[in-house]
C-alpha cells in the first residue's frame, strides 16, 4: 500500500510541475501560494507546519517567491517580533491559476471515479493518518 501511495502521489507532482512549468513555476511555488491568506497575509511561522514543511526548504520556498515577485514580507502589525507574508499582485494571479489547476484535478477525479468512491478513499485515508498519529503501526 505504501508504495502505491508514494506513486501515486509522485505521478500528481509531475503532473503539477508539468503544469506549473507552463506558466514558469512548480507544484510547490503554486502550494506555497495557495496556502497565503489572500487578504490577510500569514504569518511566516505559520506557513511550515501548515505546509507540512521544516524550515530550510520553507526559507528556500520563501526566497524564491520573493524573487519572483509573487510575495512580499510586511512587519505583522498585532505582534512585532513576527513577519506577515502577502501576495503581490503577481503573487495573485499566480495563486489563482494553481487553484484553478488543483480544482482541475479534484473534478476529473470526481468525474472519473464518483461521489461513493471519492468518499471511501477520504475515509480510507483519514483512518490511516488517524492510525499514524496515534502510533497504531509500529506501537502494538
Amino acid at each position: 500500500m505504501d508504495h502505491l501511495l508514494r506513486s501515486t502521489w509522485q505521478a500528481i507532482a509531475r503532473m503539477y510541475n508539468e503544469e506549473a512549468s507552463k506558466y514558469d513555476s512548480t507544484m510547490a511555488t503554486g502550494f506555497a501560494l495557495l496556502s497565503i491568506d489572500p487578504k490577510k497575509g500569514t504569518p511566516s511561522t505559520s506557513l511550515g507546519p501548515k505546509m507540512g514543511m521544516e524550515a530550510t526548504s520553507l526559507s528556500r520556498t520563501l526566497k524564491s517567491l520573493e524573487e519572483k515577485k509573487l510575495i512580499e514580507r510586511k512587519p505583522n502589525p498585532n505582534d512585532g517580533r513576527s513577519v506577515l507574508i502577502h501576495l503581490t499582485e503577481r503573487g495573485k494571479v499566480n495563486r489563482d491559476a494553481s487553484r484553478v489547476a488543483v480544482l482541475k484535478f479534484n473534478q476529473a477525479i470526481k468525474d472519473d471515479i464518483g461521489d461513493e468512491s471519492l468518499e471511501n478513499f477520504y475515509n480510507t485515508i483519514e483512518k490511516i493518518n488517524k492510525l499514524i498519529k496515534n502510533k497504531k503501526i509500529f506501537n502494538f
